[in-house]
């Protein structure tokens, strides 16, 4: 049982759910975030919760899972269910696509390691997606949306008389407009336009008796008339023709593709609820991430052991702090068990006590719900039958109840209803009357809620109940942190000990006058003041406790790193002594034998002389200069200076090059092990360890050394004219391309044209529906660099190609 019954307002989760709503990708989705309920069931909430986990896993992984086409097509299901009825063509690329994406990710958890997503896998247990029926559905409609040309030979044929009558309409429209320019009938700069589904001239209205044909439509103003000329009445009606013919074959694909969808309406309903399944859940795992929320270790027991909880929507709303003011949400550690049941939090007003206790609500509420928790790695949660709040004025004129008298009904409901697996939530216990009654009822109310073994987090201003909570097991108290120098609060919950509300300090240190609060401290009792004075003298004691302890535990890291340091730089020069002792050894063993082959080289020179001076003299000459060359002691070479190039180490704007390579790039992006550089504006992607970093005067070096290699206009870029010459096609074929790949190789196209001087080219596009045609020549017609474009000659193409001029 949850009480209150808008619970969700007060204690924040209704706008977790507006969150989890705008992070669906579909209608299904937020159909579950709108489902999404309280559970008390522990199997099934664990299931809950390792859909999320996986998913947020699935999510960390950057695994290539399906994140489109997440479509709402029962709508269209309930149409097709009718006999007789069909579906249009954006229904069914509707249905088409997003079939398409719940197989994908069938797929994608069937090929999955089987240590992977368990739980996800399970979900698409019974989910069918028929093949034939895909198939069906992409030989009528395309990825683009559009109904393809071959859905059958019928349409085809259509499709191609329509678009040659429509070509020999243009024509004879372009050749009576030609004339009819020359003559100033129409207005300057006018071309043929559609009216009543028929082409037609804007003729000015002056001269609309010059023009033989029909007038269909007239301008606002009246100056100018629209008009079919007589001599394409026929074409028209041909081409009018042939649309009717269209839409009626058009109209019987749709039907038997429907007829063939029908029987499958079950299956796919039971698909699109999977479909919408992964939706919610893939929304839950992405706000997991965004909260940096983790899987608790779940009992089926009420307790909450949470280490670094933190508030969710204050967590959210730090996140999206100005950087010039940077705040943190300062998390906290909650401990409810059997032996500390209630939790009473006392402490000065906007020190966090309320905040603590919503915190504890709102993160049970996630839990229970299914989501993850922005909690510690190690943290312990369990779950409740029943969470009641009460929170806030609830006063109402109709029922003739006070603030006081709302917060006595809430009391009256959980003592009736909270038992031993109960959460109760408290702000301000007993306040809204007389404080010596208020007291008294509300500690005679939490004596009960403790008799019934109920959990809960209660916060309160009364001595009598943290008095009470001191004495009485099954409550703890918990002060919030405060710092009495500087009249700040902590935001830090220290379980074990109550807080004060450092009234009479506030009011000293904010300037109240001094007669006042010494009239205060007498009126409240020397008990009161001295309790309080207590608290304050522990919490500066802890404070300063915690300062020494602070700072020892960082001289004592220092210390620890120093002598680490010490131990590694002693086992290195070990290491290197004993190295290098080896390696003089075996120079001096092999220099040993060297010399003494030198030396008794030496006197069998001198004997076979028979000791003559000029003789010896050479020979010991010879020695000298043996024991000169090799005892000499060379200077140690310098290191390589060059940087390594390393993951690490690289950063976008570096200069690089490829190992061995002479031209070299800029560094652009670096993700793991690879890394994305341009090398003359061209784009590529290699490993780190294929690169290497250049200093600007290696740079300068190999600039120069280009410039020698190649001609002056191109020196530095690396590009091989006289090869881009040589291999460049005047004609490009774009022929069954898409839309969007189309675009992208004439650009390049285009660029290389004009760089390579050549003065006409020619792009195929073919006919179709004309979106290629109408790419292509709007690209064409916006560059600086292309004088003219048009039609390429009837026998070469007609409009089914474009030339273009450059200059």
């Amino acid at each position: 049982m949850i009480l209150p019954n808008n619970f969700e307002q007060k204690i924040g989760f209704a706008q977790l759910r507006e969150m989890l709503e705008e992070r669906c990708l579909s209608a299904l989705g937020r159909q579950f975030v709108a489902k999404m309920s309280f559970q008390t069931n522990a199997e099934q909430l664990q299931k809950l919760l390792l859909q999320t986990d996986e998913f947020r896993q699935l999510l960390h992984s950057g695994a290539d899972f399906p994140s489109a086409h997440y479509h709402d097509v029962n709508p269209h299901l309930v149409r097709a269910s009718l006999p007789g009825a069909y579906l249009d063509v954006p229904a069914f690329f509707s249905v088409k696509m997003s079939l398409r994406t719940i197989r994908e990710a069938l797929v994608f958890f069937t090929q999955a390691e089987d240590r992977l997503y368990p739980t996800l896998r399970l979900l698409g247990i019974g989910v069918q997606v028929d093949r034939n029926l895909l198939a069906a559905l992409d030989k009528v409609v395309d990825d683009e949306g559009q109904v393809r040309d071959d859905a059958s030979p019928l349409l085809r044929q259509l499709r191609q008389e329509l678009i040659n009558r429509q070509g020999m309409l243009r024509k004879q429209i372009a050749g009576i407009l030609r004339h009819a320019r020359q003559e100033g009938w129409v207005p300057e700069g006018s071309e043929p336009t559609i009216r009543g589904g028929r082409l037609v001239l804007p003729v000015i209205a002056e001269h609309k008796r010059r023009v033989k044909g029909l007038i269909h439509d007239e301008s606002a103003s009246g100056q100018t008339v629209f008009i079919e000329p007589e001599a394409v009445f026929e074409l028209n009606n041909d081409i009018k023709d042939l649309e009717n013919a269209y839409q009626r074959e058009l109209v019987r694909i749709l039907t038997a593709l429907t007829d063939q969808l029908r029987p499958h309406i079950p299956d796919l309903r039971k698909a699109y609820q999977y479909l919408g399944l992964l939706d919610f859940i893939r929304a839950k795992a992405r706000l997991a991430r965004e909260l940096e929320a983790t899987l608790p270790s779940l009992s089926s027991r009420p307790l909450a052991h949470w280490k670094q909880v933190r508030h969710p929507l204050l967590y959210f709303a730090f996140q999206n702090h100005p950087k010039d003011d940077p705040r943190e949400v300062v998390p906290l550690d909650i401990e409810l068990n059997p032996e500390q049941r209630i939790l009473l939090i006392s402490g000065p007003n906007a020190g966090g006590k309320s905040v603590a206790m919503k915190t504890v609500g709102l993160v049970q509420y996630m839990l229970q719900c299914g989501l993850l928790i922005p909690a510690g790695e190690t943290s312990e949660a369990g779950m409740f039958d029943d969470i009641f709040l009460d929170i806030g004025d609830e006063q109402s004129l109709e029922n003739d109840l006070s603030t006081y008298s709302s917060h006595l009904l809430s009391m009256k409901q959980f003592v009736t209803l909270a038992g031993k697996r109960s959460l109760v939530l408290i702000d301000e216990f007993g306040t809204g009357t007389e404080p010596a009654l208020g007291g008294a009822i509300a500690e005679a109310v939490l004596e009960q809620l403790n008799r019934a073994r109920a959990f809960g987090v209660i916060t309160t201003h009364y001595t009598n109940l943290k008095n009470y909570a001191e004495r009485t097991p099954g409550i703890v108290n918990g002060g919030m942190r405060y710092d009495p120098d500087q009249l700040q609060p902590l935001y830090r919950l220290e379980i074990g000990k109550p807080g004060s509300s450092f009234a009479i300090e506030i009011a000293r240190k904010i300037g109240l006058p001094k007669q006042l609060v010494e009239r205060a401290s007498q009126l409240v009792g020397k008990d009161k003041i001295r309790y309080d004075r207590l608290l304050e003298g522990l919490e500066k004691e802890k404070t300063e406790l915690e300062q020494r302890t602070a700072e020892a535990a960082k001289a004592e890291r220092r210390l620890k790193k120093a002598a680490q340091e010490y131990q590694d730089l002693k086992r290195y020069l070990d290491e290197t002594t004993l190295d290098v002792l080896r390696e003089a050894k075996q120079k001096a063993k092999l220099l040993l034998k060297d010399t003494n082959q030198q030396i008794e080289s030496t006197i069998a020179d001198i004997r076979r002389s028979q000791a003559g001076k000029e003789e010896t003299k050479q020979a010991r000459e010879k020695l000298d200069t043996f024991v000169r060359e090799k005892l000499q002691i060379e200077p140690p070479k310098p290191r390589a200076t060059r940087e390594l190039a390393e993951a690490g180490t690289l950063k976008p704007g570096d200069k690089v090059a490829l190992i061995g390579q002479e031209g070299h790039g800029e560094l652009m992006s670096v993700k793991g092990k690879t890394a994305e550089v341009s090398f003359g504006g061209m784009k590529t992607l290699v490993k780190v360890g294929q690169l290497e970093k250049l200093s600007r005067s290696e740079i300068r070096e190999r600039e120069k050394e280009a410039s020698r290699k190649a001609p002056a206009q191109y020196a530095g870029l690396g590009l091989d004219i006289t090869g881009r010459m040589s291999g460049f096609n005047t004609t490009l074929d774009l022929r069954g391309e898409r839309a969007e790949d189309a675009l992208t190789k004439v650009m390049a196209y285009v660029d290389d044209a004009v760089m390579l001087g050549i003065s006409e080219i020619k792009i195929l596009h073919g006919r179709g529906n004309g979106v290629l045609r109408q790419i292509v020549r709007d690209y064409l017609r916006s560059q600086r660099t292309v004088a003219s474009v048009a039609d390429e000659h009837a026998d070469r193409g007609g409009d089914g190609a474009t030339v273009a001029v450059l200059k």
